[in-house]
């Protein structure tokens, strides 16, 4: 018996890479172009799993393409970024806390940056 646990990938690294192709397309694609586009020994299936993942997740919208879909982000990495720390931050009920604690661990180039932007500047 093989040991199928030593060749999983770490959790999100398939929905990673499957967004960062879907990016780099800069338009919809549907799961066989995102599966030529990782040039990856996926699966269709596999692949097709993701995107219904990240579809329903609101990640990527689809579209009719023939008789299936295509798919394109609805943000960008940053974007993407931005919201799951919002969606961390909205897991605890004590935000002050964990927005000093978020706060004294940046950079004082980050900590700058972020005062600029609170200020209504831009970064």
């Amino acid at each position: 018996m093989s040991d199928a646990g030593a060749e999983r990938r770490p959790a999100g690294e398939l929905e990673s890479s499957v967004l960062a192709a879907l990016w780099t397309a800069g338009e919809p694609l549907t799961p066989a172009q995102v599966q030529k586009a990782l040039g990856s020994s996926l699966a269709r299936t596999t692949v097709t799993t993701i995107l219904s993942r990240l579809h329903d997740k609101g990640i990527v919208i689809r579209t009719r393409a023939g008789r299936g879909y295509a798919y394109a982000p609805t943000e960008d990495a940053a974007g993407l970024r931005a919201r799951r720390m919002h969606s961390e931050l909205e897991k605890d009920d004590d935000r002050g806390t964990v927005l000093a604690r978020f706060v004294s661990q940046l950079t004082d180039e980050d900590e700058q940056l972020l005062r600029t932007l609170l200020e209504g500047g831009t970064g």
